[in-house]
């Protein structure tokens, strides 16, 4: 009975839910080796009571939910990875090489991506490269320029003129007569006197500043380095003034910018021909600004901005321009430790907007370009390199374009004004690499040996830099239509057939100026790169090394052309600096190729190239005065030219009428010598000048050299002429 009142009552008695247990779907590892519960909580209480690390991550996948958004989330990467897999083998399509039907050797694919991550430019330590000393400024003091420098070249051709005219010429006489020989530096002034109504230590009124700020913008930011937001820029302009208008704020980027504008503006002055005397020059015009921009900028070396940056880079342009290269080379290195300061040489971050994005990339990209110009041209290493980290090319599209702070219409097949950039950095690129090809190898010489002396090493070399110079050419497949200049007669663009350009009438001046810059500069580098092939010393026809020398020649002679008809007939280059320095570049080319290739079938137009070339330097002389310092030079190289031709000319003549046939003649580079050109029989010894330069040459030597081209019974084998110089 009292068991069943123990049972009646438990039957009344109301039942407890049973507690549910946590479900946690994985212990963390401490609890997992410890082989005890976890719970669900960051850390453990477990982990918590002992005082251990725990390892549950609540980013990991505890639910079949969280599984599917995860996979989901897998699948949105993937999308966007192919999506980025295909814009970059697009962009490789445009950069993909084509057949070389000159030619059996290989042509590497190399693309744009490619050619960004390699870092292929490191310094050799095997070259056996020496360099040479020039007196580039006032100082007496001389300084290095390397191989891959005119300096190196004009010291080869002075070497040859030495042998063959049995004369002492220093190479210092082949330099123009630039304003870094005239003053000792770019902050050196002439005190007291007038500057076209602006006296040292004055500056500008607001309109003036306004004009040579318009200027800058029509030139130097359009077709040079697009590195400044221009509204940015001009908000910041109006900001500086009083309420007054009468006084500025300082800016050093303002007064670069304005040193740039005086520096073009100045050159293109109708009136500048007559204003040119020793004590001014368009080159140096804006030098109080920059004077200025330098001072102010001593306060922002510990603490720089992008500002700063942009007024380094700038200030090198403005230096180059007024012929200080050395001087622009220091200013470019202070600006690569600035830029490494603000972290450029990093990719931006995607969180960063856009725009300040592009704005860095650009900044970086021009300073690059700026070093592989300055390296190339004076021969001197390279002062940046291409990482894993390097930042990707700025981008040209319509909206990059939008963001970029200028107002331009878009140019069609998806080109924008900041297209010009995009290709310059491209090209720089492929010229780059086809440099470091070159230079960076090991030349295997023996001591005092020089690569003209061994043909067998010229020409391995030329076969090793044979694939890059046709990467260099390929760049142009890659440009878009709307920044080519069509020719009159439908042939290629960028082409060294030699015919005229069909400028496009109603195009805008700054897309003009971006057309020809982009041509001219493409020749500038392509010269370069096959200069080095230009051997004083007999080499074998029909090799590589002589298909790169001639290919270096019709470059140089495409540029004169060129520049000629666009100085002639346009103001697109009306005052241009750097198209002056590349025409005094490929003149001198010319001049060295004529002189070691006497009897090629492209002598006669080379020759005609640098007669051309005196009347480009001449146009130019409106400009600035330095040009008219290398009309002079190229006028007195022109008669030595032509007096040694003649001589060649008239002993090949005496030789084969002694009796000897045409297949016992000796063997040159091609196979006929061209005769000296008709109008120089009587005229050789009159250059337009009026002045017969052969140097320091004294009478004696003069007379002596006048008996060796007339006593034709005294000639020797004409073998012997242009094999004088074994080591040039």
């Amino acid at each position: 009975m009292k068991h069943s009142s123990e049972h009646l009552s438990r039957l009344q008695t109301p039942l407890r839910s049973r507690q549910k247990r946590n479900q946690v779907a994985r212990a963390c590892d401490e609890c997992r080796l410890r082989r005890v519960k976890c719970d669900s909580f960051s850390p453990c209480s477990n982990c918590k009571t002992r005082g251990s690390k725990c390892t549950n991550n609540a980013n990991k996948i505890i639910s079949l939910p969280h599984a599917h958004q995860e996979i989901d989330n897998l699948r949105s990467r993937v999308e966007d990875l192919q999506r980025e897999l295909q814009q970059l083998r697009q962009q490789t399509d445009k950069q993909s090489q084509i057949p070389s039907p000159v030619t059996s050797v290989p042509t590497p694919e190399l693309s744009v991506s490619e050619s960004i991550h390699s870092n292929n430019d490191g310094v050799s330590r095997g070259t056996n490269w020496s360099g040479i000393h020039f007196r580039t400024a006032r100082s007496p003091n001389e300084t290095w320029y390397g191989p891959s420098s005119l300096f190196y070249f004009m010291g080869r051709i002075t070497n040859f003129l030495n042998l063959n005219l049995d004369q002492a010429q220093s190479k210092d006489q082949m330099v123009p007569d630039s304003v870094s020989r005239q003053l000792s530096g770019p902050l050196t002034g002439f005190e007291n006197r007038l500057r076209n109504g602006i006296e040292d230590g004055h500056y500008l009124t607001p309109t003036q500043e306004d004009y040579f700020l318009e200027s800058y913008w029509s030139s130097y930011h359009t077709s040079l380095f697009p590195i400044i937001d221009e509204n940015e820029f001009k908000q910041h302009y109006r900001t500086l003034w009083t309420t007054d208008g009468n006084a500025r704020k300082d800016s050093a980027l303002v007064d670069i910018v304005i040193a740039l504008g005086m520096q073009y503006g100045m050159s293109i002055l109708p009136n500048m021909k007559h204003q040119l005397a020793d004590d001014f020059d368009a080159t140096i015009a804006g030098r109080w600004y920059y004077r200025r921009c330098q001072t102010l900028l001593a306060y922002e070396v510990e603490s720089p901005t992008l500002a700063t940056l942009q007024c380094h880079l700038l200030c090198s342009v403005f230096l180059c321009s007024a012929s200080f290269q050395n001087t622009s080379d220091s200013t470019c290195a202070m600006a690569m430790r600035t830029a490494h300061m603000l972290g450029l040489h990093l990719s931006p971050p995607q969180s960063m907007p856009r725009k300040e994005r592009e704005v860095r990339k650009r900044l970086w990209w021009a300073l690059y370009n700026l070093d592989s110009k300055l390296g190339m041209k004076l021969g001197r290493p390279f002062l940046l390199y291409q990482t894993s980290t390097t930042p990707t090319l700025p981008d040209d599209d319509i909206e990059a374009a939008m963001l970029s702070g200028s107002s331009f219409a878009p140019l069609g097949n998806n080109a924008t004004w900041l297209s010009f950039n995009l290709q310059n950095m491209t090209m720089f690129l492929a010229a780059r690499d086809a440099h470091t090809a070159f230079y960076n190898r090991d030349l295997n010489l023996k001591e005092g040996q020089t690569l003209w002396d061994d043909f067998n090493n010229l020409e391995g070399q030329a076969v090793s830099v044979y694939p890059f110079v046709k990467k260099l050419e390929n760049w142009t497949n890659g440009v878009p239509s709307p920044l080519m200049t069509k020719r009159k007669d439908g042939s290629s663009p960028f082409s060294t057939g030699g015919t005229e350009l069909e400028i496009e009438q109603y195009a805008p001046l700054w897309l003009q100026r971006q057309r020809v810059v982009l041509e001219l500069m493409y020749h500038n580098l392509s010269a370069n790169v096959c200069r080095p092939f230009i051997s004083f010393s007999l080499t074998p026809p029909l090799t590589v090394a002589e298909e790169l020398a001639f290919k270096c020649a019709g470059h140089a002679i495409a540029l004169t052309s060129i520049t000629h008809q666009v100085l002639a007939s346009t103001t697109i280059l009306s005052g241009w600096h750097e198209a002056f320095q590349w025409q005094w570049n490929s003149a001198m080319t010319l001049v060295g190729f004529v002189l070691a290739y006497p009897q090629s079938s492209m002598t006669v137009a080379a020759r005609d190239a640098i007669s051309l070339s005196v009347s480009v330097f001449d146009i130019f002389g409106h400009s600035f005065a330095v040009a008219n310092s290398a009309a002079t030079i190229v006028r007195n190289l022109i008669t030595k030219i032509d007096f040694l031709a003649k001589r060649a000319w008239q002993r090949q003549s005496v030789v084969e009428g002694h009796g000897r046939t045409s297949d016992q003649a000796p063997v040159y580079s091609n196979t006929t010598y061209s005769k000296p050109r008709t109008d120089m029989d009587d005229n050789m010894f009159q250059p337009s000048d009026g002045i017969l330069d052969f140097g320091d040459m004294n009478l004696e030597s003069m007379q002596d050299m006048f008996h060796m081209a007339f006593d034709i019974d005294q000639w020797s084998d004409l073998n012997g002429l242009w094999s004088q110089t074994s080591k040039v």
